[in-house]
C-alpha cells in the first residue's frame, strides 16, 4: 500500500511546490516579527546619522572595497569583546544604509574603532598600513590623499536618506557642500572610521 509520502515523491511539480511553501513561510516566520521589535526598528539613544564628511567616506569606503577584509559587528562572544569592544547592537545600524557588517576579517572588525587612534595614525595606516602595523598585508591608499572630495551630489543623497527615514534637517543639507570644501577623500574616509561605534556610549 503506497503512503502519502510515496504519492508525493512520484509528483515532482507537487514535491517542489509543497517545499517553497515551506521555506517561504519558515523566512517569514523568523523575519516579519524583527519589524515590530523597537530594538531592531529604532535608533539607540544618541545615535546619529552620518555627517556630509563621513557620509562621503563611507561611500568611498565601499567603493575601495574595504568591507571586503573587514567587518563591522562584533558578535556577543568574549573572545570577541575582549579584543574589539562591546558587542553591536541591531539600533546602531538604523542609519547604515547599505549596512556593512561583512562576514570576512582578512583584517580586524572596525566597529568599535572610532576614537581608538589619532586622525594622524589613521592617515599614515591608509597612506602605507606596513608604517604602523609592519605585518600588514593591507593593502596602501596614497590616492586618497590626491583625490579632491567630489561633493556635486551629498544634497541629492542626504536627500533620498531623508526619505529613508534619515533625520538630515534642510539647514544641515544646505550646509553639507561648504563643510566638503578643500577636504580630500582621505578626511572623508578618516571622517568615517573615527565615527564608527562612537554614537552610543556603551562599556566593556
Amino acid at each position: 500500500m503506497s503512503t502519502v509520502q510515496d504519492k508525493l515523491e512520484t509528483k515532482v511539480g507537487v514535491l517542489i511546490v509543497l517545499t517553497l511553501v515551506s521555506v517561504i513561510w519558515g523566512g517569514l516566520a523568523q523575519i516579519v516579527p524583527l519589524f515590530f521589535q523597537h530594538s531592531t526598528t529604532e535608533p539607540v539613544d544618541g545615535l546619529k546619522p552620518y555627517t556630509a564628511l563621513q557620509l562621503e567616506g563611507r561611500d568611498i569606503y565601499i567603493r575601495e572595497g574595504c568591507v571586503g577584509c573587514h567587518s563591522q559587528m562584533v558578535r556577543p562572544f568574549r573572545a570577541e569583546t575582549e579584543r574589539y569592544g562591546h558587542y553591536s547592537t541591531a539600533g546602531e545600524f538604523v542609519y547604515d544604509r547599505p549596512f556593512l557588517w561583512g562576514s570576512k576579517r582578512t583584517g580586524p572588525d572596525l566597529h568599535r574603532v572610532g576614537g581608538r587612534y589619532s586622525d594622524d595614525w589613521h592617515r599614515v595606516h591608509l597612506m602605507n598600513p606596513r608604517d604602523v602595523v609592519p605585518e600588514s598585508i593591507m593593502p596602501s591608499y596614497p590616492w586618497l590623499a590626491e583625490n579632491a572630495l567630489d561633493g556635486s551630489d551629498i544634497q541629492a543623497k542626504m536627500r533620498a536618506l531623508v526619505t529613508m527615514g534619515h533625520p538630515y534637517s534642510e539647514a544641515e543639507i544646505e550646509a553639507a557642500p561648504a563643510s566638503l570644501e578643500g577636504k580630500t577623500e582621505l578626511d572623508a574616509v578618516i571622517a568615517f572610521l573615527q565615527s564608527l561605534g562612537t554614537h552610543v556610549k556603551l562599556t566593556r
